[in-house]
């Protein structure tokens, strides 16, 4: 009888379960399945043997072996073929509208970064979709109602390019534009959509969001509206991110750095014309600044310098030109130029206050020395060369110091009539920097140019580098939601957490967003504009009219309908404003990260808008996570996630970033359906799925060959278990055959408890996006617990017992929950495997689908106090034995257990009460031909037993009692002969069967 008690086992042994010619080892290895009956050995050997005698051969009818249908493999268009049926037949499509009409205690939400709708799907999108599909496919299992809407993000510039082509913007008006921009999206997105569907994503495609809907259109300009009511909104005139090669203003988001861009750097002087009160006499000193852009030179309208540095009136010995520079930046100065530099006078940056220069290219402009705290001496001078309308941190001066903001440069990036003739319709960053270092060449003012490798900002959609240059443009205040956002983003949840900090830092960098467009296809900023001041209409009640309007016909009627439909009379009568006839409607439309940003405030539910998780790519740490924060900070004070999980970028094996210049792109239709060589298999679905679970998401993502061959033979050796597992549970109905936990044998109510620890574990892992040590877990478990133990155990029991015996029955039972515990952990990976396999299972009505019938079941008898610790004793008995035996088979042998009278003893005895048997849940679990269990060494072993010791610790009471119990154990080859049917070393003779198949070939016989 068991010993009910709590009691756990210190120090367990690892189950070395294996073969060790045990009689069979890995049955499904051993036997080949056909599409009916098991083909092969008996269930004593592995393997079939050369030749079957007459006698063996007569009982294999009455041995049950394993049938099933299900196959062990699916290749090329078959898998492609069943991927596609069990589509369709198990109702994929249906699936989302279904769990959302059901009643659901709790709701998972997942809200869906819009992919850009501006090309074909990726690997980048497998990896996205797949692993958001992944989470949402586990709650819906466990029983939650998942809110997942896909969504698509439509406008933008890229877009705008591609589906113009080489057409370009000439001659087009912003309604044949956007027309043409929209056409091209959609195309991009039935693609898209088409692939997303394919790779087996639950959703409901036919109710998507897209940027460009007018009711999502009209929730975007209601978060607009409010947060211009705020304050966080403004016009304002500063230098911003501008791109000539686009041709619009940019967002520090839609921003790369080139960190091997060339640059034409410059030393040059701006001579003292007016020195410091506190500075004595100095004739003909200048002050030498740096620059890495010389073009911005003619804009310069004050030099900076670090109040709390040293400075420095030095000497050159080649020419005694006198120079100002920082002390600290003395030396690296004079090796750059080849010369001594003498300090002449050195003195506080404090005591250049009041100091003025002359303007080396503009001879009548003085411009001052003015404190300022961005100033480094990481590099340079130590003194800044100041041109507000190129520079933040140089406007920031000139908003102080109330200095001009003088712009010279165009749209197109080329110097205007106000840089002078010489400079007019020079491209500034090309021949326009050729002149003015010529030009300060010319004027004595060059020092020294070299050439400068530093990080630059490009356009992320042209690949040209971008200017900084003033704009009056449309902000968000960020610097006054920053602590707001921080404290926001204090109460989310961050996987990995490492990614915490660059969402801060990111945070920290942006004092201001710039979110006005000069473009076409995109959502117009409603704002007019009087014609005669220039001043800005813009209010609640001009903005509700427009996002009405939007609601209703889309933004395209912003171009489409009159000024005086956009602006009506009621309308300018509540705004205080002159007549239509007095304004214009502004022409600028809304960066595409607030079109994107503003998605909480269109697709998630207004009773709680906020989504339990967000999970994009780590690119999204600057971009999708940050706009949203922002924005819903803004309007409600709380972030709109509860968790974000960001995740890294599929790369090539080689863990380079894919490009189609270097030929290592994979795309993942072609991973699917296969490519028109042989090197290219067809995988199906199942194999990008399992792809996607296995990797590490929280880093980059390799992909190629050989990651997707060990995902494909990953699954077949899935497929193997499971077919094991589908064959033997021919004929078996749970229903109505299943064994209560409390009849079963211990072995298998060990399985379950197995089992019911395997399932807690893979839901945690779910719960922390975490798929691939769910993964890891199955394996393990199949390999340890299933394979190489179970497995190898029951053989005998399932094959040789009698049909509907409570042994088979007990073993059944557990198989058909192992079954259904690991077909339902692996559902949200292969949910096209899955269903497969619940087609072919007992137990369930055949309309009935594994995903609408629920989570793993699991219930509280599987974990019987006392089981595991009889269990894991027997184990590690069990392990002595079979390394007594290394390489020999372990049914060949008989095992005597000596253990005293103890804990121990007891629990081995609820496996085996007789002393001595060849049919006991003890002598099952060794294997051996015969074991007996005995408080004392018998004095009869034969000469040549082997003899083995071993203790195993228990612990009682959690650890208040602790028994560390010995055993020997004498194995000795057994004197019975093989069984011809069972092939158990249990018969008088070689030719008779023993007692068991006696008696079961006789009612065999007269069942027949």
């Amino acid at each position: 009888m068991l010993l009910l008690c709590r009691v756990s086992a210190a120090g367990r042994t690892l189950r070395r379960w294996g073969s060790q010619r045990d009689g069979g080892g890995l049955l499904h290895r051993a036997l080949s399945f056909s599409s009916g009956r098991c083909q092969g050995a008996g269930p004593g050997e592995g393997g079939a043997q050369p030749a079957e005698d007459s006698a063996q051969a007569r009982y294999r009818d009455t041995v049950l072996l394993p049938r099933t249908d299900f196959p062990m493999k699916l290749t090329g268009q078959k898998l492609l073929d069943r991927e596609l049926q069990i589509q369709q037949e198990c109702g994929f499509a249906d699936l989302y509208s279904w769990q959302r009409a059901r009643k659901a205690k709790k709701e998972f939400c997942l809200h869906d970064g819009p992919p850009y709708a501006n090309g074909d799907p990726h690997v980048g999108h497998a990896l996205n979709k797949i692993l958001k599909d992944i989470r949402n496919r586990f709650e819906m299992l466990r029983g939650r109602q998942v809110h997942y809407i896909p969504g698509w993000d439509c406008h933008g510039l890229p877009i705008e390019l591609k589906a113009l082509g080489e057409l370009g913007t000439s001659g087009l008006s912003p309604l044949q534009i956007r027309q043409k921009a929209r056409e091209f999206a959609v195309g991009a997105i039935a693609r898209q959509k088409a692939a997303f569907q394919r790779w087996g994503v639950m959703a409901d495609w036919d109710k998507c969001y897209y940027t460009f809907d007018g009711a999502y259109e009209a929730a975007q300009l209601k978060v607009f509206q409010e947060m211009h009511s705020k304050g966080f909104i403004y016009q304002d005139y500063k230098p911003v991110f501008w791109s000539p090669s686009s041709r619009t203003a940019l967002a520090e988001a839609e921003l790369e750095y080139n960190p091997e861009h060339v640059s034409r750097a410059i030393y040059a002087t701006f001579p003292l014309v007016t020195l410091p009160p506190d500075i004595a006499s100095e004739e003909g000193v200048s002050v030498l600044v740096w620059t890495t852009q010389p073009w911005t030179i003619p804009a310069n309208q004050a030099v900076c310098y670090m109040p709390n540095a040293k400075y420095s009136v030095v000497k050159r010995e080649d020419n005694s030109q006198l120079l100002l520079v920082a002390a600290e930046r003395t030396a690296s100065l004079s090796a750059l130029l080849g010369t001594e530099l003498q300090i002449v006078a050195t003195f506080t940056g404090s005591q250049l206050q009041g100091g003025v220069c002359k303007h080396p290219t503009i001879p009548e402009k003085q411009v001052p020395l003015l404190p300022a705290n961005h100033v480094t001496m990481a590099k340079g001078t130590g003194l800044v060369h100041t041109a507000p309308a190129h520079g933040m941190d140089d406007y920031s001066v000139a908003s102080h110091f109330k200095l001009s903001v003088e712009c010279m440069v165009d749209e197109d990036g080329k110097f205007t009539e106000m840089a002078g003739p010489d400079l007019q319709d020079l491209a500034v960053m090309t021949e326009g920097t050729d002149k003015v270092i010529s030009m300060l060449k010319a004027c004595g003012a060059l020092i020294k140019e070299e050439q400068c490798v530093h990080s630059y900002p490009y356009d992320w959609r042209t690949k040209q580098p971008v200017v900084i240059r003033p704009s009056k443009q449309w902000f968000i205040n960020t610097e006054s939601l920053k602590d707001k956002a921080k404290d926001a983003l204090q109460k989310v949840r961050v996987l990995p957490e490492s990614a915490r900090g660059g969402l801060l830092a990111m945070l920290d960098k942006r004092t201001y967003w710039c979110i006005s467009r000069q473009r076409s296809w995109g959502v117009p900023i409603p704002v007019f504009y009087h014609k005669e001041t220039g001043d800005a209409l813009i209010n609640k009640y001009t903005m509700s009219h427009i996002a009405k309007l939007f609601k209703e016909k889309g933004s395209d009627c912003w171009w489409e309908l009159p000024i005086e439909t956009l602006l009506p009379p009621e309308v300018l009568k509540k705004s205080k404003a002159g007549p239509v006839s007095e304004y214009l409607r502004g022409e600028d439309v809304l960066d595409i990260w607030f079109d994107s940003g503003a998605s909480w405030a269109a697709v998630l539910e207004e009773s709680d808008p906020r989504a339990d998780a967000y999970v994009e790519g780590k690119d999204q740490i600057g971009g999708w996570f940050q706009s949203s924060l922002l924005t819903s900070v803004a309007v409600r004070k709380k972030a709109p996630y509860k968790s974000l999980v960001v995740h890294g970028f599929a790369v090539s094996e080689k863990g380079e970033k894919m490009s189609k210049s270097l030929g290592n792109v994979v795309d993942p239709d072609v991973v699917i359906n296969g490519g028109k060589d042989s090197g290219t298999p067809a995988y199906g679905a199942d194999v990008l799925r399992w792809w996607v679970a296995e990797s590490n998401v929280f880093s980059e993502v390799q992909i190629g060959p050989n990651a997707l061959n060990s995902a494909r033979d990953s699954i077949n050796k899935l497929r193997n278990t499971l077919k094991f597992l589908l064959g033997n549970l021919q004929g078996f109905d749970p229903r109505v055959q299943a064994v209560d936990a409390k009849e079963m044998y211990y072995i298998d109510q060990y399985m379950l408890h197995l089992l019911h620890e395997y399932s807690m574990k893979a839901t945690d892992a779910y719960g922390e996006f975490d798929a691939g040590r769910v993964i890891r877990l199955l394996q393990a478990f199949i390999t340890r617990d299933l394979s190489s133990f179970y497995f190898s155990v029951i053989k005998d029991r399932l094959y040789c017992e009698p049909e509907d015996s409570l042994g088979r029955r007990s073993c059944q039972t557990v198989l058909e929950e192992l079954l259904d515990g690991v077909t339902r952990s692996i559902a949200p990976i292969l949910p096209h495997l899955a269903e497969e396999v619940y087609l072919h299972a007992p137990g369930h009505e055949r309309d009935e689908t594994l995903f609408k019938s629920g989570w793993i079941k699991s219930v509280s008898v599987w974990r019987r106090p006392g089981l595991e610790e009889a269990m894991e004793g027997a184990c590690a008995i069990r392990d002595s034995f079979l390394s007594t035996i290394p390489g020999k088979n372990a049914a060949q042998y008989d095992v005597t257990v000596v253990i005293e009278p103890s804990l121990l003893f007891e629990l081995m005895e609820s496996l085996q009460e007789e002393p001595s048997s060849t049919s006991s849940q003890l002598a099952e679990l060794m294997m051996a031909a015969r074991v007996n269990l005995t408080s004392e060494m018998p004095r009869d072993l034969p000469p040549d037993a082997l003899l083995s010791h071993g203790t195993f610790l228990i612990n009682l009471e959690g650890g208040v009692i602790r028994e560390d119990s010995a055993y020997s154990i004498a194995v000795a080859p057994t004197s019975a002969a093989r069984c011809p049917r069972c092939r158990r070393y249990t018969a008088q003779s070689a030719d008779c069967l023993c007692p068991r198949c006696q008696t079961i070939t006789e009612n065999w016989s007269d069942s027949d």
